[in-house]
């Protein structure tokens, strides 16, 4: 009764968490509002596509109309104006300009002309592999990105779906595709009054963006440009240039033309507005619960196994055949001469005759398993000096990750606040450099680290190891992004102010925290001393190459097991539903507690039988071993790209697998940290326990 009691408020504590973190994913920011007739600006920013991981900059398309420069009253914009974007928006490829179009609180336009372009045929072409592709457009109004409306399949609810499509094809009889641009967009905008006193003093608030494209053919037209059938058009706006009678290819006019109307909605707050892009995940919920039950039932067999080995197993090695001394522990005496000096400076084998003096202690040559271990299990690693900057790097983006899904939980992360996931989190990395050398520097001492070059030389690497590897292969992928003259790359002065913040601010923040852990608080203390020659490593299969990689990619396939759930809605929105956003950062924060727990446990059990195998090389796989799950990620990546994804080209397939391998590395890097010091704890506290004389 008492275990159901706890299992219950257990699985209360989760929901109530869920259900907090779910209700406040929008924060209370200030509310921008409009009085009837003032100007609304609508600001166009780029187009993506599932197909591909390039992205353009709307504005920058040969095809659509020009910015006129033109001012409007009350705005503080002219047309064409670039907006300044913060870095998390620049890295993700957002290029937001101020467009032509002209909206006015509270007043309908039935159809209005923006502008004929003249598009030759590299612009045409250029249109025809965008609708061929399946881009989408992202437009903004009020930060609302616009919106494709889909209702439900049991048509009780309606959710959007950020960006609307810039065309569509047809294939003809005789099977030949032809490619439509939607050049009419018809704008709703849905709004109701302010909270407060300014809705008495009837201003209004935004809720609401919706965009419906359509393609309405050139021809057909009054004096204003504008379709005579707008509603029900009967042609649509190919795109398809026909060489005059001298072969000379000929111009094409594409009209653009717009509709706004505006449409009270008094059922929606201006907080939840952002609920409707989200009604369709919500759907997905118990799929959610699903991951999450799956990661408890995994985590809790792995937590009995290592209950059974805690509690039976090493407490029973410990016991067996010992009298427990007042600390509890097994008191093991080494004989006084193990070996003889001889004449000749030759050590010699103890005399078989001599006898122990003290029939209560064990000697050491009765002890077996992990115990025989006591004197080398402390010994520094073989390249310790690499092993500490991982560390100190892993403890680094553990702060990170860690702050990003606390304040994702809060509210404070979310859609509203475009590209502060990337922003934050270069923040927080930049700042959890003072973690990185305060680890780092521990562990290189605890490893007998103490010439001050060599520690210079490991604060360099741990200063330089994740941001340099991150720098020099988006530096790489840029050369490539740049020649599609995608907005996906990384503009130069964006690459050197990132360099700045490396050198200048993470650098001397790593080198504080270095010194500060190496100086004034040190190595971690040891409760056994090492012996001056290693013991050798006896032969078994345990301890062969190719034995040793097996197991590690053994104990990485339970920690996927518990996340592979919830990674399916991660690449889904990264890779997929691009005009989608992940929101459920609750049942992230769950399963990623429940991962780490997973972690350390199979690192223990790892570990532990490592140990009894009598091998006492156990840092690197412990490190190895927490990482491990990377390569079965890495895996999941391949798998979803071929089975999910329709990518094509290859600069956006060498994309893919550029940024899903640098995630794994960071996950590994991260995961790999924590199972070293869980294995570091678990060993320094199972040897504590012996005491050697």
């Amino acid at each position: 009764m008492h275990f159901d009691c706890r299992f219950n408020s257990a699985l209360a504590f989760v929901a109530f968490f869920f259900a907090t973190t779910h209700a406040f994913y929008i924060p209370g920011i200030s509310t921008k509002t409009y009085s009837t007739g003032e100007s609304i600006p609508l600001l166009v920013n780029k187009v993506h596509s599932s197909k591909t991981q390039l992205q353009y900059a709307y504005a920058e398309l040969p095809f659509v109309c020009p910015s006129t420069g033109k001012k409007r009253p009350g705005s503080p914009w002219t047309s064409g104006t670039t907006l300044s974007l913060n870095l998390g928006e620049v890295l993700r490829g957002d290029r937001i300009t101020v467009s032509d179009y002209e909206l006015v609180m509270g007043k309908d336009e039935d159809a209005r002309l923006l502008c004929e372009v003249e598009a030759n045929e590299a612009a045409v072409q250029r249109g025809i592999e965008l609708i061929r592709d399946g881009y989408v457009a992202e437009w903004i109004v009020d930060n609302l990105p616009g919106a494709t409306s889909f209702v439900t399949a049991d048509k009780t609810k309606k959710y959007y779906a950020a960006g609307f499509k810039m065309g569509h094809d047809e294939i003809d009889k005789q099977g030949q595709p032809h490619y439509f641009l939607n050049n009419h967009v018809t704008l709703q905008i849905l709004y109701r009054n302010a909270p407060g006193r300014e809705g008495e003093q009837g201003k209004k608030v935004i809720v609401g963006f919706e965009v419906y494209p359509k393609s309405v053919e050139a021809g057909n037209r009054d004096k204003k440009g504008i379709p005579k059938n707008l509603d029900n058009p009967k042609k649509g706006l190919e795109l398809d240039l026909k060489s005059d009678s001298n072969g000379e290819p000929n111009t094409m006019k594409i009209p653009y033309t717009y509709s706004v109307y505006f449409k009270e909605d008094k059922n929606l707050e201006w907080s939840n507005r952002w609920d409707m892009y989200f009604v369709n995940q919500d759907d997905s919920s118990r799929v959610h619960w699903f991951a999450i039950i799956n990661s408890l039932i995994i985590c809790g067999l792995l937590t009995a196994i290592v209950a059974v080995i805690l509690a039976r197993t090493i407490r029973g090695d410990i016991a067996a055949g010992a009298k427990d001394t007042e600390s509890g522990g097994i008191r093991m005496r080494r004989r006084k001469s193990m070996r003889k000096s001889t004449d000749n400076g030759i050590l010699s084998e103890p005399d078989a005759a001599e006898e122990v003096d003290d029939n209560d202690d064990i000697p050491l040559e009765e002890i077996t398993g992990w115990k025989l271990l006591h004197g080398d299990v402390f010994r520094p690693p073989t390249q310790g000096g690499l092993l500490a900057p991982l560390i100190g790097s892993g403890m680094q983006l553990m702060f990170m990750a860690i702050g990003l899904v606390l304040l994702s939980c809060l509210g404070i992360l979310n859609p509203s606040f475009r590209g502060g996931f990337i922003s934050v989190g270069f923040a927080l990395f930049i700042f959890a450099g003072v973690f990185s050398g305060y680890y780092s520097a521990r562990v290189y001492k605890t490893f007998g680290g103490e010439q001050w070059r060599k520690n210079v030389l490991v604060h360099l690497q741990t200063a330089t190891l994740v941001p340099g590897l991150v720098f020099a292969i988006t530096f790489i992928l840029n050369f490539f992004v740049w020649g599609q003259a995608s907005s996906t790359a990384i503009p130069f002065s964006t690459l050197l102010a990132l360099v700045a913040l490396w050198l200048l601010i993470q650098l001397p923040l790593v080198y504080f925290g270095s010194y500060y852990g190496f100086t004034h608080v040190g190595a971690w203390e040891h409760p056994i001393k090492t012996n001056a020659i290693a013991r050798q490593i006896p032969a078994s299969s345990w301890n062969t190459t190719g034995r040793t990689v097996q197991t590690v990619l053994l104990a990485g396939l339970i920690p996927f097991a518990v996340i592979f759930v919830e990674l399916l809605f991660v690449f889904k929105n990264m890779w997929q539903d691009k005009t989608g956003y992940y929101y459920v950062f609750g049942f992230m924060a769950v399963v990623g507690v429940i991962l780490l727990l997973t972690i350390v446990e199979v690192t223990i059990v790892a570990v532990y039988m490592r140990l009894c195998a009598e091998n006492h090389h156990w840092h690197w796989y412990a490190f190895f071993v927490g990482g491990a799950s990377s390569a079965w990620v890495f895996a999941y990546c391949i798998w979803f790209f071929f089975m999910n994804l329709h990518i094509t080209g290859f600069v956006s397939g060498l994309l893919f697998f550029s940024y899903s391998f640098l995630a794994c590395a960071v996950y590994g890097l991260l995961t790999g940290t924590v199972g070293f010091l869980a294995a570091y704890a678990f060993v320094r506290r199972i040897y504590a326990a012996i005491k050697i004389d």
